[in-house]
């Protein structure tokens, strides 16, 4: 079956950087469109960047700049670089995987904590 297990999260301060990471196992790595959702207490959960089955990155405005998504195929792993972080960006973020645009996210991993501090 489809696993996606994140890990990286952490405590940072405002203005630092950190890499969450997205271990996928179970599907054919390269059809699927990856993405990191975060969700902020008492918010809704929200696509934060994507990265389409092609290798196209999608980013919200508010991580636009700061934040980069890749994928590896090798290691079928997904990447989320974030930098210039704020105490805004705080959530728990995590790992999706849909298999077409057409499709939901149908596969999630159980998040990870990332902690911006003033």
């Amino acid at each position: 079956q489809v696993q996606l297990v994140e890990s990286g999260g952490g405590l940072v301060q405002a203005g630092g950087s950190l890499r969450v990471s997205c271990a996928a196992s179970g599907l054919t790595f390269s059809s699927y469109d990856m993405g990191w959702f975060r969700q902020a207490p008492g918010k809704e959960r929200e696509l934060v960047a994507a990265i389409w089955s092609g290798g196209s990155p999608y980013y919200a405005n508010s991580v636009k700049g700061r934040f980069a998504i890749s994928r590896d195929s090798a290691t079928l792993t997904v990447y989320l670089q974030m930098n210039s972080l704020k105490p805004e960006d705080t959530a728990v973020y995590y790992c999706a995987a849909r298999l077409s645009s057409v499709s939901s996210w149908n596969y999630w991993g159980q998040g990870t904590q990332v902690t911006v501090s003033s």
